[in-house]
This record gives structure tokens, C-alpha cells and sequence, in this order.
């Protein structure tokens, strides 16, 4: 029996949604599929173009602090990764880097939650 067999949702705080949802709709290309409000809070969650589970943007903080998040996720090719992310304004903050464990950079949203961009090992 599988007790646990994949992630569905992660919840990211964020300081200011309306830039936050920008930043991830706008330059790091993924889908915004709600956008809820309920009293002074708002989610909305996020599709990646790969799938997978939901990113949700959350301003209900409870005990998430913006900017405390790190996040792997991967693509089948870390150089045009690079590119196409500083062509739309994201600015990694760090080099392409490869290693035993293979190639990856990294990137923070307006936040300062960072996002490590990997190759999938698993392709080519």
C-alpha cells in the first residue's frame, strides 16, 4: 500500500499579490488558474507548463513568511532555460552550474523565495 504518492499543492507566501502573480504568470511563464479572495486574504493557484503540483500565491500568512521557500524544479534543457528566463526580465542569481548531480541555476521571485531551475537528468 502507498501511504504518500505525490505532492498536489505547495503554498507560497507572498508580500504583494498583484506583483507576485506578475512575476510568475508574465516572466517565469506559468498559468494562473484562480484567483480567490476571502476577507483581507487571496490565493491563487498556479499550473506549471509540465504539470504537476499547484503552486498556490498566498497572502494568508499564518505561519509562512515570504521569501523562506526553495523550490527544485526541472527542464529538459538548463541553457535555453537560462536564456528564455533573462530574455523576459528574470535575472538569475547565479550562474548555469554542472556538477555530479548535473546542470542547474537559480532564480528569486520579488519575494526572495528561489526557484533552482535543474536539468532533468532523465532527458537526454
Amino acid at each position: 500500500m502507498k501511504t504518500i504518492d505525490k505532492v498536489i499543492m505547495i503554498h507560497m507566501a507572498v508580500n504583494d499579490m498583484d506583483r507576485s502573480k506578475e512575476f510568475y504568470t508574465g516572466k517565469m511563464g506559468f498559468e494562473a488558474t484562480g484567483d480567490y479572495r476571502q476577507g483581507g486574504n487571496r490565493w491563487v493557484p498556479l499550473a506549471l507548463p509540465g504539470g504537476g503540483a499547484s503552486v498556490i500565491l498566498t497572502t494568508y500568512l499564518d505561519n509562512l513568511r515570504p521569501g523562506t521557500l526553495q523550490l527544485y524544479v526541472s527542464t529538459p534543457d538548463v541553457e535555453a532555460a537560462y536564456r528564455e528566463l533573462k530574455a523576459r526580465g528574470v535575472e538569475p542569481t547565479s550562474p548555469i552550474a554542472e556538477d555530479e548531480y548535473g546542470k542547474r541555476f537559480s532564480v528569486k521571485d520579488p519575494d526572495g523565495n528561489t526557484w533552482v531551475i535543474a536539468q532533468d537528468q532523465r532527458v537526454g
